[in-house]
């Protein structure tokens, strides 16, 4: 029977596993907003650029001076947001790794009987010592499995987008 501190612990891990897959689900949500605004201000650094250009050719040296303004900042802009997609791509891979050694670790202590199983309340989870019961762990379990259903279908989503190129 697994003791009172090791349901609490259980408990906590299987909390902070389902708040590490909303977080995983937010970082994703904020990392593809990144990808498309860095879209835009790549598309419109080329328009700034094709604008000068075409100026130059004609002549227009005032109008090739503001586009060239106007490139310097979407190229400034351009590099912050690689800068901040590439530590948004990092903290997603820490944050994904950090949710799959918890839940690595849940589970084995659930295969050891250590502590029991998500929906496995029995007469040893006693309420009051910070353990889960039966509806609780029912609710967490649901919880669980809806936030890896939507991790999937991003992943998938991320994937196809990828394969059709934006």
């Amino acid at each position: 029977m697994p003791s009172p501190d090791m349901r609490d612990l259980a408990g906590q891990m299987r909390r902070a596993a389902v708040e590490g897959r909303a977080a995983l689900m937010k970082l994703r949500e904020a990392l593809a907003a990144t990808g498309r605004e860095l879209v835009i201000e790549r598309q419109h650094l080329d328009d700034a650029r094709r604008r000068g250009a075409l100026a130059q050719g004609i002549g227009d040296a005032e109008t090739a001076e503001i586009a060239g303004r106007f490139g310097a900042r979407h190229t400034e802009r351009v590099t912050v947001l690689e800068q901040k997609l590439a530590a948004q791509q990092a903290e997603l891979r820490l944050v994904e790794r950090d949710v799959e050694e918890m839940v690595s670790q849940l589970k084995e202590l659930e295969r050891r009987g250590d502590v029991p199983p998500v929906g496995a309340a029995g007469p040893e989870v006693e309420p009051g010592l910070g353990a889960l019961d039966a509806e609780e762990a029912e609710a967490l379990k649901s919880q669980m499995d809806r936030a890896a259903r939507e991790t999937a279908a991003e992943e998938r989503l991320r994937e196809l987008k990828k394969r059709m190129g934006k």
